[in-house]
Order: C-alpha cells, then structure tokens, then sequence
C-alpha cells in the first residue's frame, strides 16, 4: 500500500479524493482534541482504500470540502470506521450530515463473537496477528509540526482499518449475519443523534428534586450553560461546574450581587456580564410542564413484580443464546425489550422480526408464554420444550 506524506494543501487533498472515489470503501479515522473546548478540536483525518493512504492536516490553508464530499454526498463509496461515533459528530458538526453508507467494524465484531466493545488494537492483534504501537495514542495532535512517529501512528491506524474489514465481510457472508448489522448502521449513521438542542441539556443532569419549579430553572439554566459553553467554545465545566450549577438551581440568588458568594462562583461573578446573564435566565425560568416531569423510576410498561422477574429470566435467556451463538448480547436484544416482551408487549418490537426473531425472539416468546423453560443437565443450564395442557392429556390417553 502506498504511503503519503502528510497532505496539506487542497490540490493534494483533490487528486487523492479523485483516486479514492474509484474505490467501493474508504477506511476512515480522526485525531482531535477535546479537554479545552466544546468543540471537537479537528487535528488529524486519516484515509485509506486497498492502494493507499494518507493522513490530512485540516490545520493547514487547505479546504476540506472535496473529502467531505466524498463523506456525506457520494453514496458510491462505502465509509468504514471504528467505534466511529465521535468520527461521525465531527463530521456532522462540519456538514450537518453524517456519512453514508457507513460500517463500523467494532458493531461488526458483535456479530461475529468479539463480544460487546472490542478495542481497535484487540480486534486488529485478533484478526491480523499485528500488535499495534500505542506510544502516541495521548499525544498532543494540535501541536505543529507533527513528527514522524505521530504522523505513522495515525496512518496506521486506517491502513489496519482497510485490511481488516474485506475479512470481516467476508466473514460475515460465509455466516450470513450481513444483513443482521444494517438496523445497527442505520442507527448509527442517523443525524438526528448528533443534533443536541440546548433545551435538552438538563435532561443529561441529575437531580434530587421533581418539585416543576426547581426543574423549570434547571432546565432554563442548563441550556443558558450550553449556549454559553458553544460561544466560547469552552468546556460547560469551564462555564459553571455541575455541582455549582445544582446549588444555584436549588438555591436561586436574590439578586447578582449573590452570585460572588457562591461556592463555586469567583467574586467577579456579582457585576460582570456572564453573571447577569445568568440571573436573566433564573428570572426567565419557568415551572416544568407536569408532562415533563421525569417519573422517580424510569417509565417501564406496566412491569408487575412477577412481570420482573419474567423479565430477569429473559436476560438469561439471552445470555444463553448469545453464548451459543456467538453474537453480542447487546446486538440481540436491548432490556427495554425483554422489559416490554414480559408485560405482554407485542408490537413494535425489534425482537420479533426479522433476525432477531429466528435467533432470540421465538424462543423469548415461547419463554413468556410457558412453552419454554430452563433445566439443568449434567451440571450445566439448558432450554427444555414444555408440553402444553393438552399434548399431556393425549400421552395420559
């Protein structure tokens, strides 16, 4: 495979896309930077097809477009990452669209018995027999120049990425569990994931109190941190702390002079701007809406206590089959299913069509409805068919 030396101006970066765009995949990887700011802080994006690879300096005078072109627009090239998630926020934060078609090799090995989260370098070592150079993985990518050793560690990364994946295709086709993955990559490559409202924030933060009007103000300030947090491109803890951020919400300042004496707070804080900003959003806080209010447990559908421990033998069940089968639990079945499955759900769930259904969800149905349950034979636990009422009553004929 052929090797680039680090791209970084826009006529490079045009002819290599040119050359990648004649490829059926492209192998996909990025450096950033995130601990002082909002932002992703883009500082590396590596590339690969079957005949090369190269790592792309976005800090340089060069324009990105052509390679995102190719991400979010040409639907001809599949985009293969790595537990890509953060790869695909960045570039959602660049295009407001995520890249299609896309495989991700990490939800790929849950198909093919790696298990749930398998690391990159494990899965590489346990596909290739290649043991990876973690030396510059906390490098700092946002210093220039970057060297030698940074630059080949980058590279290699997607270099690997495009070897490994034509296996696990392959591999795939041969236990046809191929199709099993599209639901999971569609889910994935979904922008509406990525696309995170400010009103939204206080939902990501606990607090010990359902009374409407402390939510009211922790939602209205949770979304005044956000939008603070995104203009400053500064971490929210950078703005308010989570723990400061409660006592204000739970404890409201009488005026902005309080603010200076609050843990938490700097004296400044009681006549700058970012602090009357802040008070402005208390006074705009208003009660949460009664629909709103979170339930003290998460809403479960009708869950009787027997109905949980149904539920609780389904996630044996499903231990069990994913044993067998050599497919990651969380691949399988999700426990708001097997939640739902137990208070006699039947619509619209995910394991009761399709792949899920011939490898789990029959056998979680005949579960729920005793014609399935568990025996122990020779030590070890196994399924065993349960005769109904009335196969009984003809072998007591």
């Amino acid at each position: 495979m052929r090797i680039h030396p680090l791209i970084t101006t826009t006529d490079d970066l045009q002819a290599l896309v040119d050359r990648l765009s004649q490829h059926p995949f492209v192998a996909v990887d990025t450096e950033f930077m995130r601990e002082n700011t909002y932002w992703p802080d883009l500082c590396l994006i590596q590339v690969a097809s079957p005949d090369e690879a190269a790592a792309i300096d976005p800090k340089a005078d060069i324009d990105l477009q052509p390679l995102l072109d190719v991400l979010v627009e040409n639907e001809e090239v599949l985009k293969v990452f790595h537990a890509g998630g953060q790869d695909l926020e960045i570039v959602y934060n660049l295009t407001g669209k995520t890249p299609y078609p896309l495989f991700d090799t990490q939800i790929a090995a849950m198909a093919l018995g790696h298990g749930e989260q398998i690391g990159y370098s494990n899965l590489i070592e346990s596909l290739l027999g290649h043991s990876l150079d973690k030396g510059a993985r906390f490098t700092d990518w946002g210093r220039r120049p970057l060297d030698k050793r940074q630059i080949d560690y980058a590279i290699a990364d997607v270099t690997h990425l495009a070897a490994v994946f034509p296996r696990m295709v392959e591999k795939l086709r041969k236990t046809g569990r191929g199709a099993w993955l599209d639901e999971e990559m569609e889910r994935l490559a979904d922008p509406s994931s990525f696309a995170f409202a400010p009103e939204d924030a206080w939902k990501r933060l606990k607090l010990p109190s359902r009374n409407p009007a402390v939510l009211g103000r922790l939602k209205a300030l949770a979304a005044w941190r956000e939008t603070e947090a995104r203009s400053k491109n500064l971490p929210r803890g950078r703005i308010v702390k989570d723990d400061t951020l409660a006592e204000i919400v739970l404890h409201p300042p009488k005026s902005q002079d309080d603010l200076g004496r609050i843990r938490g707070l700097s004296a400044g804080w009681k006549n700058n701007d970012i602090g009357a900003r802040l008070l402005a959003a208390i006074d705009r806080a208003k009660p949460l809406d009664p629909d709103e209010v979170p339930d003290r447990q998460p809403k479960r559908p009708g869950l009787t206590k027997d109905g949980a421990l149904v539920s609780d033998l389904l996630k044996l069940l499903l231990k069990i089959r994913a044993k067998e089968t050599g497919v990651a639990a969380r691949l399988i079945a999700r426990s708001d299913d097997l939640e739902a499955l137990a208070a006699g759900v039947r619509k619209d769930l995910s394991i009761l069509r399709g792949w899920r259904f011939e490898q789990f969800g029959q056998d979680a149905l005949d579960l729920v409805e005793g014609r399935l349950g568990f025996a122990i034979e020779r030590g070890k636990l196994k399924m065993s068919r349960l005769a109904s009422q009335s196969e009984e009553e003809t072998v007591n004929a």
